[in-house]
């Protein structure tokens, strides 16, 4: 047992160091010398690097510093320990790669919003999947949604939006859209890294054949189904709850499967994160 989870530390060490140096390779390769930055910690860490002369590996693991104190004292040791390990990889990156010759000029403004964007969401994308940190800001931002009344996401987009705006004086107004942009690209691709292609859907059907589409499902679709005893609180008859996961290329067809049976069933569809455990595997469909 103590094998196996030294087995998965070193895994995930190993990842954090890849996603590491990938994200500093987009950094010094595409974004940096086009003049376009990142959001949060990383993006005043460029803009103090060009403004002060100094390292930016420094400023990065100078102003990261705090947040990783707070992430150990409100996730955890492993969380900061990960987290140290993603920022001192990506400092020592940047420091390493930033004579690297650049793969983009200023002449393709569009691929370089893209190949940056796409490098930087992969890199933190592997860092965040294996339970790491590169970036304070969003450790900052947790912390501040316990106090006020606004979400994770909208502290993070305003904290950013402050960060693009002082860009916009340093770099230029096209050059900041520009590094608003690969930020929007570079979230995205985080998400797929984090949640994969195949996004799985939680789906509810309150349907007076729920065993008909039940097997229909199972059958035609490969997928398994789970009842759940019910009351309607107005009608109070009895009923089950058919519950099934299925990812987001499935819906299209379930819901078909549903209203070619029974086109007035109730049916609530909602996004699952993550899957574990159980048998979500696709069975062979007769």
């Amino acid at each position: 047992m103590k094998k196996s989870k030294l087995f998965e530390w070193i895994r995930r060490v190993i990842m954090i160091i890849i996603g590491a140096v990938i994200t500093g390779y987009g950094l010094e390769a595409v974004l940096i010398p086009n003049d376009v930055i990142d959001g949060g910690v990383t993006g005043l860490s460029i803009m103090g690097s060009d403004l002060f002369g100094i390292s930016l590996g420094i400023l990065l693991f100078i102003l990261n510093i705090p947040f990783v104190y707070l992430g150990y004292k409100q996730v955890g040791k492993t969380f900061a320990i990960m987290s140290s390990v993603g920022i001192v990889a990506l400092s020592v990156s940047t420091v390493l790669m930033h004579h690297i010759k650049p793969i983009l000029g200023p002449k393709d403004p569009l691929l370089v919003v893209l190949a940056g964007g796409l490098l930087i969401g992969v890199g933190i994308g592997i860092v965040l999947r294996s339970g790491g940190a590169m970036d304070g800001s969003e450790v900052l931002a947790v912390l501040l949604s316990r106090k006020i009344p606004f979400s994770v996401g909208d502290i993070i987009l305003v904290i950013n939006a402050f960060i693009f705006t002082g860009a916009g004086f340093i770099y230029g107004l096209e050059n900041a859209l520009y590094s608003a942009l690969t930020y929007y690209i570079a979230k995205n691709v985080i998400d797929i890294i984090q949640v994969g292609l195949e996004k799985s859907k939680s789906v509810k059907v309150i349907s007076s054949k729920s065993e008909e589409l039940g097997e229909a499902i199972q059958s035609r679709l490969g997928r398994s189904v789970t009842f759940t005893p019910g009351r309607g609180g107005y009608s109070k008859e009895e009923t089950q709850i058919l519950n099934c996961v299925i990812n987001r290329m499935e819906e299209t067809k379930l819901l078909s499967i549903i209203k070619d049976i029974d086109h007035s069933a109730f049916v609530v569809v909602s996004d699952v994160s993550e899957v574990r455990g159980g048998n979500f595997k696709k069975r062979d469909i007769h």
